[in-house]
């Protein structure tokens, strides 16, 4: 019988996530512009010259920055390593296309940047990353040299950079009204981009990942993908997730948790990756509790599950973002 009862809720899960896959958009969708010469893309280009994008600092100031006591010290609640727990190592490497680093200039003008990865959809131009990262340029803000570079590396852009669309970042509006802590379930963003420089979609240029909903917390082997500001390259770990209850009252929740080495200020945003066919699929992004964690070696995911799927979409449909209350 219990047998049969987990069966049960595992078939569950895989329609869920295999819903979504698939695609439930109507047949006209929005997250893509026709293809043509791309200018907008051509200025980013020409803006984020190499010592820039290496002068960007981290848009998620919070990740990463306490270790050991210190971090024990700062809050009652328990966020890292438990002890005597096995740490996996991290590695630098070249990337994948399917990850990449948004890049774009605060209110002062100061270089910032959070890492994401390219989502399948209809429109073939969608890009997953946190909530803190990009919720100040929802709804009508300015975008401020906005763009996503796939697999940005050594100062590299291989595939050109792709300017964020005006009033097309989604962040949930749940994330806005609660704020970054007691909204921590909600910290995911969606962004909808323009073609290229020589007009190719973003998909069509790089592939995509799929977005997995509702298939639980228990996952492995994982992928966690990461660009740390500054560094040359992004950091790549093979880990699993778990099941985290808050023990934090100013954040409730459960949230996605994986230990991995060395995830640091700028690898917000990054894709928790699992195997799929034919390629990856995604089922969350450093993000979430503490803003994806107050150490280097453990890092959290908001849980994919409705506000995940309905997110996409209203992406994809087109619908106006939401935004903080007025």
């Amino acid at each position: 019988m219990v047998r049969s009862t987990r069966m049960v809720r595992y078939a569950a899960a895989c329609a869920s996530a295999l819903l979504l896959c698939a695609g439930l958009a109507p047949a006209a969708f929005a997250d893509g512009d026709p293809a043509g010469p791309g200018p907008a893309a051509a200025r980013l280009d020409a803006y984020w010259t190499p010592a820039r994008m290496a002068a960007a600092l981290p848009g998620d100031l919070a990740k990463g920055t306490e270790s050991g006591p210190a971090a024990v010290a700062a809050s009652p609640a328990v966020d890292g390593p438990r002890p005597g727990e096995y740490i996996p190592p991290s590695r630098s490497f070249t990337g994948i296309p399917q990850a990449g680093t948004f890049f774009w200039t605060d209110t002062a003008g100061t270089g910032r940047t959070c890492s994401g990865s390219v989502v399948r959809s209809p429109g073939r131009s969608l890009v997953l990353s946190a909530g803190h990262c990009l919720k100040s340029y929802a709804g009508a803000s300015a975008k401020r040299h906005l763009g996503f570079v796939p697999q940005y590396h050594d100062g590299l852009k291989p595939f050109g950079i792709f300017p964020v669309r005006a009033d097309r970042i989604y962040v949930p509006q749940r994330y806005y009204d609660l704020g970054a802590h007691a909204g921590a379930e909600y910290d995911v963003a969606l962004a909808v981009t323009e073609p290229g420089e020589n007009g190719t979609l973003l998909q069509d240029a790089v592939g995509a990942v799929r977005l997995l909903t509702g298939t639980g917390y228990l996952h492995a082997p994982v992928r966690m993908i990461g660009y740390p500001a500054g560094a040359a390259e992004p950091l790549e770990c093979w880990s699993w997730t778990t099941a985290w209850v808050s023990d934090d009252p100013a954040e409730p929740g459960t949230f996605p948790r994986i230990a991995c080495d060395a995830f640091v200020g700028g690898t917000s945003g990054g894709p928790m990756l699992v195997p799929w066919p034919g390629g990856w699929a995604v089922i969350g992004v450093i993000g979430g509790y503490h803003t994806g964690g107050n150490t280097s070696q453990v890092s959290y995911s908001a849980y994919f599950g409705t506000a995940v799927r309905a997110l996409y979409q209203a992406a994809v449909t087109g619908e106006p973002p939401a935004g903080p209350a007025s």
